[in-house]
């Protein structure tokens, strides 16, 4: 249509057009104006309803360009996403499950709404969200952390639901099987129980002087229970013993932290959201006393601690976020969708930290770090 030529027409007094100008006959009536500026609307007029239809040189007509047909067709998103608490790891994974969506071709912003929501580490919070995501429609609703997930499993009923960053899905009743997890939910777990066994063997294979490991932990938290039992029958075997220091919130941590000198001779922490919320506090004392701190995560050691067997949570995301595109795209169910683990275990060591710790990293440690690149944090 020629309506906003018109429209510049008529406001500017320079002539009226017939309804039907673009149709047929061009009817010009002179105003106030000279015959030059007269010519040139006129021109501007023809050359709007001249291309009406027209294809642009070397491309197609405007109502079927590729760009109007797949803003037709394109499909957009919406997914909610509940995380317990923000600190590193659980960051990560949102970004890394963000990213795979846009890797394939669903983009925040663009075809994809995301209705993010964080607990803050408060469990009434977390009951909330859920409860407020249960009571709208999403296509995909992701649950980061095993209280978030949870939550979510118990409260929505008309969303397919993953999660991440859970410890063992099956004891914490999410799923009835990591190959077969039926019902309407899936997801990725963040342990494969070979990593603890390893950092463990680790510990008491290069600090002989180590008999009694401590650990601060949330035993409301049911991954860091279940992670610091499997920590135990590790160490028992090589003849250390296991210290609690349990806390409630991340309030009591460095007290916890603290309780632990005098008693324990290295310190552990597993994948407890309430802890590592307040690893710093953890990091200041192992440092103040020289006390060897390992973790259950990459993102602690990058911190401070000195060790750990692990992975990125970026990619921890990222394979959650490719089971996104499995349900989003190609209409898979959760239930059908195996339940993934970390595939690319490695020890992890932070020299510097081994120096804030009182630490001498041997050749020996180093040589059993698979990609030295990577996973020798200078």
């Amino acid at each position: 249509m020629c309506g906003p030529t018109l429209w510049r027409a008529k406001a500017l007094n320079l002539f009226h057009i017939n309804q039907n100008a673009c149709e047929g006959v061009l009817y010009v009536k002179k105003g106030k104006i000279g015959l030059s500026l007269l010519l040139s609307a006129v021109l501007l007029t023809a050359a709007g309803c001249g291309n009406k239809g027209a294809a642009p040189e070397g491309g197609t007509s405007p109502s079927t360009s590729p760009s109007a047909s797949a803003g037709a067709s394109d499909k957009s998103y919406s997914i909610a996403i509940s995380q317990i608490v923000e600190h590193a790891s659980l960051d990560a994974t949102r970004k890394g499950f963000l990213d795979a969506l846009k890797d394939a071709g669903i983009k925040e912003g663009d075809n994809l709404k995301v209705d993010y929501n964080n607990a803050q580490g408060e469990q009434p919070n977390n009951q909330s969200i859920a409860q407020k995501i249960a009571s709208k429609k999403y296509d995909l609703v992701l649950g980061i952390a095993t209280p978030s997930a949870l939550a979510l499993a118990q409260q929505v009923k008309n969303s397919p639901i993953l999660f991440a960053a859970v410890t063992d899905p099956v004891d914490a009743k999410l799923v009835t099987s990591m190959d077969k997890p039926g019902g309407n939910i899936s997801g990725a777990s963040d342990t494969n129980p070979e990593a603890i066994k390893q950092l463990m063997e680790f510990i008491a294979g290069n600090f002989p002087k180590v008999k009694t490991v401590g650990v601060v932990i949330n035993e409301g938290e049911p991954n860091a229970v279940l992670m610091t039992k499997k920590a135990e029958e590790t160490l028992s075997a090589k003849g250390i013993k296991v210290v609690k220091a349990p806390v409630t919130n991340t309030s009591e941590v460095k007290q916890a932290a603290e309780s632990l000198v005098g008693r324990a001779d290295a310190i552990y922490i597993t994948l407890d959201n309430t802890v590592v919320n307040g690893v710093d506090s953890i990091i200041q004392v192992a440092n103040k006393n020289k006390i060897p701190f390992f973790s259950a995560d990459r993102d602690t050691v990058e911190k401070g601690a000195f060790a750990t067997v692990g992975f990125k949570y970026y990619d921890h995301g990222y394979q959650a976020g490719q089971m996104a595109v499995e349900v989003l795209k190609n209409g898979k169910k959760p239930g059908d969708l195996k339940v993934t683990i970390p595939d690319k275990l490695d020890l992890i060591l932070n020299l510097k930290a081994a120096a804030n710790l009182g630490i001498t990293v041997t050749d020996a440690m180093k040589n059993q770090v698979k990609d030295k690149a990577t996973n020798i944090i200078q």
